[in-house]
């Protein structure tokens, strides 16, 4: 299997199709990028900025650039002597604008008739053998919106097709609305009453059975053509969790690859790990950009922060594992109390219990999940642990979670034994999860938000460096391949906002001090300040992201506390309280006074949070696995939730600066730049990496802990790759505060060490001191000088 030993990731849109994509090989090439990482390029939506929500499987879009926008990639990949590895999204298909897409087309047109019918997950009992779309707005008589145009029903701009036959002269839109294989209904109505399998709460995105061969076959014919023809050497899946069994998935994905590297969009939580039967060289990398922002993080701030929260919740503490408990149940019951609805009616006939009392055993089994789904038998335990834990919340369900246990797939053997509703469950128990904990959950654990990020279990405050070393042996051990992430187009924020937010850790005392002043003073203008968590949320942002627009941090705040579920909502909001929310927003920026208290913060944290953000960009390119860079990330790039890291990026000045410093660029030290706003130096250090770990993957081939000593010693964490060897600074601000370095010493193996960065030379007798290594740049990234 050929392994990159780096990819950078491109969002590929209209704006920035595949052919600008080419144009930019020679800039990634330079940079050291060793693949090129596309997001989704099959035919999606018009005007889709993400591409997952793919309408045609079978060809690359047209807006994206098509066929020969990839022939015109691939080649420029090939012709500077690099790969291409494309993400896809088998789970699901994008059916907003029906026809769009063929293949729900013919769905809605024939029903049960279409040679479609099988491709999508519907349940066509519960619908009345209709399929139900929930579009129609509120108030009773909606339909009458119905119209009858160019052979097609319409609802506004909503276009759907008619049945052969089922529209006569003279009908109304109304009855001939009632003829159809699908029924228009109240948007409302879809949350609960939904009957087919769509991705997450998305009911645009509908739920593709790629379990089924001839379903496989069909949407994968296009990523077939791409390896068949070598336009293409590895591929990111989206979302496994969503389909049936990942495990048969992947095998059949290997055959049509020829067993090319690919990775998997999973999240595992802490201690978990893939099944070792998965045809994939591992995952995409979150769980390791949680230890790395964790090790970074001062445990010493973890109480006062935690008080700080207690306060703003008016005295009651957030306990993370009661939290996400409600929050799962409150998705279960509500967001997807559908796809609950559905395993209730895929239950065995004799089951014995009412359909109420057996929503609520599964509900709450579903909540007090410790992982996003199993894979029966693999996982057998975390379904044993949920069990037992639902029962021990509600002791009154005992019998029927017992009996649910049984038909869940507790003793199977294999995927065979199953029942239907042990194969639904396991691909529900991952949307509750998501739902519930990454996009609800995560907006109300506001203690330190640099934590809550997806991937990461935000009850661990941080890391020590024997638990990261540990971490990252075993990755070594077991999954060398996989890739690591730092920032992603699903991060809620970039590592540059993380490692800023992460200086909170040092500066408690300070933070809580700013948001006693800025409450003070917004109240003394007038405003109404409610939702105390929540202005913690908004207020880290933005000074993570600062300087910011006014409008990027209305976005985020407004996105943020809906998702948030807590003082408003997507749904029946309370627009009251969004209204007083961006009047404080608008206060921060024009109140001289509260922002002079924000950029008073922001000049205090920029430097440490440049030396956290240098820290983690070390430790993420040379630890084991393969790292992507995301796009524009080479500088910083203070970027918040989508769509705003989704922005388009200016690579021209990135090309420039990478000439500029590869021709030597003027600078203090010797001609090495400053860590500054200007990014220089995080480029240097991304340039130097990758270009080290693709020139001599040789050097990267084992993991050894690098053993630091000194008064000091806590401010350092340093591993040797095999030849190549990573020291960073931890915590800067109680670094700076001791007087900086002193006697510490980092042990590296007798003999010169050249530092890629500065050029310079270290000869280890014993150890390096770190008052000498760590003088220019708070990282170092040392090469055995008789490599």
């Amino acid at each position: 299997m050929l392994t990159p030993t780096s990819t950078y990731r491109l969002q590929i849109t209209s704006q920035q199709d595949l052919f600008r994509a080419a144009e930019l090989v020679p800039y990634l090439k330079r940079l050291g990028a060793d693949w090129v990482y596309l997001s989704p390029i099959l035919r999606a939506t018009s005007g889709s900025d993400h591409g997952y929500d793919v309408t045609d499987p079978t060809e690359i879009d047209p807006e994206r650039g098509g066929a020969d926008g990839l022939a015109a990639l691939s080649a420029a990949a090939r012709d500077a002597g690099m790969g291409v590895v494309v993400d896809i999204v088998p789970n699901h298909q994008g059916v907003a604008v029906p026809q769009e897409n063929p293949w729900w087309w013919s769905l809605l047109k024939d029903g049960k008739n279409s040679p479609h019918a099988d491709s999508f997950d519907v349940d066509w009992d519960a619908g009345h053998g209709k399929l139900l779309i929930p579009v129609l707005g509120d108030g009773d008589e909606d339909l009458s919106a119905l119209t009858v145009e160019d052979g097609a029903l319409r609802y506004y701009e909503n276009v759907y097709p008619l049945a052969e036959g089922s529209y006569q002269e003279g009908d109304s839109p109304q009855e001939a609305h009632a003829k159809q294989n699908y029924e228009l209904v109240n948007w409302r109505r879809g949350d609960s009453e939904l009957n087919y399998r769509r991705f997450f709460t998305v009911t645009t995105l509908a739920g593709v059975r790629v379990e089924d061969q001839k379903v496989f076959d069909e949407s994968h014919v296009e990523v077939r053509r791409w390896f068949d023809e070598k336009l293409v050497d590895g591929l990111r899946i989206d979302h496994p969790d969503g389909v049936r069994d990942p495990e048969d998935y992947l095998e059949k994905l290997a055959d049509v690859t020829g067993g090319a590297w690919t990775t998997v969009e999973k999240i595992l939580e802490p201690g978990e790990s893939l099944p070792q039967q998965w045809k994939t060289a591992g995952t995409t990398g979150y769980d390791s950009l949680g230890w790395i922002d964790r090790v970074l993080t001062n445990p010493e701030g973890h109480y006062e922060l935690a008080s700080l929260d207690t306060k703003l919740r008016e005295g009651d503490p957030v306990r993370w594992e009661e939290l996400i408990h409600d929050t799962k149940r409150r998705m279960a019951d509500v967001g997807l109390a559908a796809e609950v609805h559905r395993l209730v009616r895929n239950l065995p006939e004799n089951f014995g219990h009412s359909d109420e009392q057996a929503y609520d055993g599964l509900a709450e089994i579903l909540a007090n999940f410790p992982v996003y789904r199993t894979y029966l038998p693999f996982g057998v335990d975390y379904q044993r642990e949920a069990v037992a834990a639902a029962k021990k919340a509600r002791p009154e369900l005992s019998a029927v979670i017992d009996d649910l246990a049984a038909v869940l797939g507790d003793a199977a053997a294999s995927v065979e034994e199953m029942t239907e509703v042990a194969k639904r469950f396991q691909q529900t128990s991952g949307m509750i999860m998501a739902k519930g904990v990454e996009d609800t959950a995560f907006y109300r654990f506001t203690k330190l938000t640099s934590l809550t990020e997806v991937g990461g279990d935000p009850s661990v405050f941080s890391l020590t460096p024997a638990e990261f070393h540990e971490l990252a042996a075993q990755r070594q051990r077991e999954s060398p391949d996989t890739m690591n992430a730092l920032t992603t187009h699903d991060t809620k924020r970039s590592a540059s906002v993380r490692a800023r937010i992460t200086v909170l850790s040092e500066s408690a005392k300070a933070w809580s001090e700013v948001l006693a002043t800025l409450y003070s003073r917004a109240r003394d203008a007038g405003i109404s300040l409610q939702d105390g968590p929540a202005i913690n949320l908004v207020l880290q942002a933005m000074v993570g992201a600062w300087p910011l627009e006014r409008d990027r941090a209305v976005d985020y705040a407004m996105k943020a506390v809906r998702e948030a579920s807590v003082s408003t909502a997507w749904v029946d909001g309370d627009e009251e309280f969004e209204k007083e929310l961006t009047r404080f927003i608008d206060f921060v920026f024009t109140n001289p006074r509260a922002r002079g208290i924000v950029e008073g913060f922001v000049e205090r944290a920029t430097a440490p949070g440049w030396s956290n953000g240098m820290a983690a960009t070390a430790l993420q390119l040379t630890l084991p696995g393969v790292p992507d860079v995301y796009q524009g990330q080479e500088l910083w790039e203070p970027s918040l939730v989508d769509p705003d890291n989704r922005r388009p990026v200016d690579f021209e000045v990135r090309d420039e600066l990478l000439t500029a410093l590869d021709s030597g660029l003027p600078g203090t030290d010797g001609g090495s730049p400053s860590v500054d706003e200007t990014g220089a130096a995080r480029m240097l250090l991304t340039s130097r990496a990758l270009r080290l770990r693709r020139e001599h993957p040789e050097l990267f081939t084992g993991y050894e802990p690098l053993k630091i000593t000194g008064a000091l010693a806590d401010h350092a964490l340093g591993f040797d790759r095999g030849g190549a060897a990573t020291v960073v600074t931890r915590f800067p601000v109680g670094l700076t505060k001791a007087g900086g370095w002193t006697d510490e010493t980092v042990n590296l193996s007798d003999g010169d060490w050249e530092d890629i960065l500065t050029r310079r030379t270290f000869t280890s007798t014993g150890g390096v001191q770190l008052a000498e290594l760590l003088d220019i740049y708070p990282v170092a990234l040392l090469r055995r000088k008789d490599h």
